[in-house]
């Protein structure tokens, strides 16, 4: 349970140690964001695939493959469902926040932003959660730690659009923190779900690794594909990956 504990907030904590880097450098570029980014979801493909839906193949038989398509695919429309009630990512960061109008309109704009990573943060927490409620560490590891390194960016692209807003430095590092408290509770939902029943460990993997897959397909790659950086942003996808496949290899 200690360890559970240390990795929620690690998880949480990494949107943390991304606000504070947003306040170092206020002004990222596009393609360094990109490319970070990219790397991220790169990590992050790999612990859906390795730490989630595999596991969930193993343990769902004599209906594995039934058990894990449902699990991911239900990830997926849940995540789709919140996307129609609160704005996608891709469409709410960069330029694109800059240029709707001044004032109160602005700030719900980027506070409506801010909700949206909050509320995405709560599946990603789970499947963090997941991973130790079925008693394999070292998977649960690697989806934790994916889903932290996906964090930093997130929480860097928050700082910006606060401040430029006029939220004071002092509320818009909280309203970042707070973004990560979310994952910690989700982290602890999907614990205690699995660990009070062993029978839903199958589907509550492949959900979780829908979800992941999802945030991939539909924010992570498309932000990082709509600034001109198209072509470092695959590479970096792909480097993430393969550094998550070696960890699970090595230390798996």
């Amino acid at each position: 349970m200690t360890l559970v504990w240390l990795t929620a907030l690690g998880v949480g904590g990494a949107t943390v140690v991304g606000a504070i880097l947003g306040f170092t450098f206020k002004n990222i570029s596009h393609k360094f964001s990109d490319i970070v980014l990219s790397f991220a979801a790169g990590i992050m493909l790999a612990a859906a695939i390795i730490g989630l839906i595999l596991p969930s193949l193993e343990n769902a038989s004599p209906y594995g493959f039934l058990v894990t398509a449902i699990g991911v695919i239900l990830g997926a429309v849940l995540l789709n469902l919140i996307d129609k009630f609160v704005p996608h990512l891709h469409k709410m960061m960069g330029t694109d926040i800059e240029s709707h109008g001044e004032g109160n309109e602005r700030l719900n704009k980027v506070l409506l932003f801010v909700a949206a990573i909050a509320i995405h943060n709560l599946p990603e927490g789970i499947a963090a959660g997941v991973g130790f409620g079925a008693g394999n560490t070292s998977e649960a590891l690697t989806v934790a730690g994916g889903i932290a390194l996906q964090n930093i960016p997130e929480g860097m692209v928050i700082i910006g659009p606060l401040l430029a807003s006029g939220v004071t430095k002092g509320r818009t590092f909280v309203i970042a923190a707070l973004t990560g408290v979310v994952e910690v509770i989700g982290t602890f939902i999907g614990y205690f779900s699995v660990a009070i029943s062993a029978a839903v460990l199958p589907f509550a993997l492949a959900f979780a690794g829908g979800t992941m897959l999802y945030v991939i397909s539909d924010e992570m790659i498309p932000e990082t594909h709509a600034h001109g950086s198209e072509k470092g942003a695959t590479f970096a996808l792909l480097i993430g990956f393969l550094v998550m496949l070696a960890t699970d290899f090595y230390l798996g």
